[in-house]
């Protein structure tokens, strides 16, 4: 499976202004062959294939005055730029032939300078890892990193990213092997909310950390700061980067802790069941900035894919079981409730229900009912894939070298 390992880089000034002019270079590409492609479709041509459209935007556009400053920075940069033009094209054209499941996929759209997040990509052959532990990139030269672990194997790609705060990372891609952990008997259902983060069948319950509204009063702060500034100031940029800063020190904080959390369940038991939420719709409704604090997206994915990685089994159940209106004792439906009833008694056979733990083990009964089928046999658990999947260089007579020493 491939597996993404992100670290901090810390470019000097000279470097950061190469890797602006990558970023730049990256992103012209990228939009020359949209515009390229959207043009022909508007003429009535045929869709310009990804050969004839590198030649066109990369090759011969390096020979123009216009785009003669491409050649300032690795042809890797501008032909893994098209790829992901590619990679959106595909996904656009899956979605609308019904390929694709999930929600419709937009057509992709063309890059600003100001977006808040700026990236380039490198194959094996635009980046090393050198022995002293920095990260050389092709015409940028080597980057300091901040190794926080070992990578466990030769890495295939990297992708180095400014963010909106004005940090650089670099995310490298892995092939390994899955790591499975000691089997056990214990099977979980997870009941997803707000005043209590998870609810697990078992009766535990995981507080929720509340890290944005934690973070609300300096944010609010800096919010009225920055709009106290003159559009277009130097003093503008400061304050935006303040903003910036620390909603990424929210984000990181939620990431931390949505990791630590998710390792601990899928460790303890064999199978984990939740249930298939509904979160873009229930962030279109007044409680949309709780949801977006708790992010349950995030950590339903990193479920999903430790489950995979650790051989353990995850499934979603569907989103209109009625968790919250069936008895877990008796089976009987007791009807709708409203979200103010966190306890109720069952009027078949008395039996007084804590809602959150009720619907956990409604889910995990759910969940077991679909792992078997008719016969009682156990079905085959579906492979998942590893999260931010990419495509990496060929590895061909290479053997991965398990345990990188970095510094």
């Amino acid at each position: 499976m491939q597996l993404r390992y992100n670290f901090r880089v810390y470019p000097e000034p000279a470097q950061r202004h190469a890797l602006a002019r990558a970023f730049g270079c990256a992103r012209v590409v990228f939009n020359d062959g949209l515009r390229a492609r959207q043009e022909a479709h508007a003429a009535g041509l045929s869709y310009v294939k990804d050969t004839d459209l590198q030649k066109q935007v990369v090759t011969a556009a390096k020979r123009t005055d216009e785009r003669a400053w491409l050649g300032e920075v690795s042809s890797v940069v501008l032909v893994q730029s098209l790829r992901d033009l590619h990679t959106a094209y595909r996904n656009f054209f899956n979605s609308v032939t019904g390929k694709r499941k999930g929600p419709k996929i937009a057509p992709p759209r063309f890059k600003s300078k100001r977006d808040s997040r700026q990236s380039i990509r490198l194959t094996a052959n635009g980046f090393s890892l050198r022995d002293n532990g920095r990260l050389y990139v092709a015409k940028v030269g080597d980057l300091r990193v901040r190794w926080s672990r070992r990578l466990p194997a030769v890495p295939t790609s990297v992708t180095v990213t400014m963010d909106a705060a004005g940090r650089y990372w670099a995310s490298f891609v892995v092939d390994t092997d899955p790591d499975f952990f000691p089997e056990t008997a214990a099977e979980t259902g997870i009941d997803l909310g707000l005043s209590a983060f998870a609810v697990l069948s078992d009766g535990q319950k995981i507080a929720s950390p509340r890290l944005l509204r934690r973070a609300e009063r300096k944010l609010k702060r800096l919010q009225k700061d920055l709009s106290r500034k003159a559009k277009g100031s130097k003093n503008r940029a400061k304050a935006r980067i303040k903003v910036a800063r620390q909603h990424a020190r929210v984000a990181d904080r939620r990431r931390d802790w949505h990791h630590k959390e998710s390792t601990k369940i899928v460790r303890e038991n064999q199978a984990v069941y939740v249930e298939d939420l509904a979160v873009s719709g229930l962030a279109r409704t007044r409680l949309a900035r709780s949801v977006h604090d708790a992010g349950w997206s995030a950590f339903v994915g990193m479920l999903e894919y430790k489950a995979a990685r650790h051989g353990r089994y995850f499934s979603r159940i569907g989103r209109f079981e009625p968790t919250s209106q069936v008895c877990s004792a008796c089976g009987i439906k007791d009807g709708p409730k409203p979200l103010s009833v966190r306890e109720w008694t069952c009027q078949e056979c008395g039996t007084v229900h804590d809602r959150d733990i009720n619907a956990a083990r409604n889910i995990l009964a759910a969940g077991r009912a679909d792992r078997l089928n008719a016969c009682g046999a156990k079905v085959r658990r579906a492979p998942v894939p590893a999260p931010r999947r990419e495509a990496g260089s060929p590895q061909k007579g290479q053997t991965a070298q398990v345990g990188i020493p970095v510094l």
